[in-house]
């Protein structure tokens, strides 16, 4: 099994390094503009949130799998996880943000001993809507999973997860072995307790980013396929398909680097770089918090340690009300986010087909 960078003592491990990456070589002798230069260019003079409608909640970086291209550097060897008392916190500041969704991630956030308190307690709290982006493995992981879907149609969640593929081999290669199988296996699963359903409403979405150093194909004709052969092959039903750019950061970087990919990749995203995608990117809407209860403008940024501009940049001394007024930090790998038609948490943010 793969190792996660920090178990592994990879320079890479440190947000630093990958920082240097990011900020040097390629962008440091000008090769390449930087992307605050580019949005520039766009007629953006910084990018602003717009609100607060997603509020996510990464539960920790604990996870079931080793995958090559997490951005999380997620593995059963991270310890680092949310307590209750953040959780807490948490539910205090979602309901003071006006969020209308919380959005519950990891790792494998059903690890977190605490996730079905959080789950039930947001509920209780007035939640509108509580999406779990569950790996599909943990399911079948332990007997004390195995009745995830069923907890999860109870409290109405809204499932995203990860598949890679709709064939075993390029699944295989990117999760580790068997996963595509135990991942079917997970996915009949949620289907028989009504997830994905033509006429349900418990809503199963899937997740796709490239298995090498290339962006994705269009969005919609990449969810026609992905719908046609989990059909026809297992049986397998889902509502909508997300596709995902992968992030120059963490294990990918590493895989960029190790394969002499790195600057061809980055070369790819900067040519790709699409103004329309800037008013669609999820630092824009969405408040992520990490573990420990650190504010970040998205995921993205957390693993690379970068806080939000403001002062007020952890839940215990955050005012939900004044965190909006800030600048979004960024750096060069959010062109993955606005490559070709713009990828975020919920998939492309514009209608350009690529491919």
């Amino acid at each position: 099994m793969t190792k996660s960078l920090h178990s592994r003592n990879s320079q890479l491990a440190q947000p630093g390094e990958q920082m240097k990456f990011l900020t040097n070589g390629i962008f440091g002798d000008g090769s390449l503009p930087r992307f605050s230069e580019k949005i520039g260019q766009a007629g953006y003079s910084t990018l602003r949130p717009s609100g607060i409608d997603i509020f996510q909640v990464n539960l920790g970086y604990m996870c079931n799998q080793v995958c090559s291209h997490c951005h999380v550097d997620a593995g059963p060897d991270r310890k680092e996880i949310m307590t209750r008392e953040t959780m807490e916190l948490c539910l205090e500041k979602f309901a003071e943000s006006g969020a209308t969704s919380l959005d519950i991630t990891g790792g494998a956030p059903e690890m977190n001993p605490d996730f079905r308190w959080f789950v039930q307690e947001a509920k209780l709290r007035g939640a509108m809507e509580i999406m779990v982006r569950c790996n599909l493995t943990i399911i079948l992981a332990n007997k004390k999973y195995h009745d995830l879907p069923e907890f999860f149609a109870a409290n109405n969640i809204r499932v995203i997860s990860s598949l890679p593929f709709y064939k075993a081999e390029r699944t295989d290669k990117q999760r580790g072995e068997g996963v595509f199988e135990k991942s079917i296996e997970a996915l009949r699963m949620l289907n028989s307790a009504g997830y994905g359903q033509d006429s349900g409403s418990l809503i199963l979405d899937l997740v796709y980013n490239p298995a090498g150093a290339f962006l994705p194909t269009g969005q919609e004709s990449l969810e026609r396929d992905f719908r046609k052969n989990l059909l026809d092959q297992f049986g397998v039903k889902f509502n909508s398909l997300f596709a995902i750019t992968n992030m120059p950061i963490s294990r990918f970087l590493e895989y960029l680097v190790a394969s002499d990919n790195y600057e061809d990749y980055m070369h790819s995203l900067v040519s790709a770089f699409n103004p329309g995608a800037l008013s669609g990117v999820m630092c824009r809407n969405t408040l992520s918090i990490g573990w420990d209860g650190s504010i970040y403008d998205c995921d993205f940024n957390q693993m690379l340690d970068l806080r939000v501009a403001h002062e007020q940049n952890h839940l215990s001394t955050a005012d939900m009300k004044s965190i909006s007024d800030r600048d979004i930090v960024v750096s060069q790998h959010c062109y993955g986010c606005t490559a070709g038609a713009g990828s975020s948490c919920q998939g492309a943010t514009t209608q350009v087909e690529k491919g």
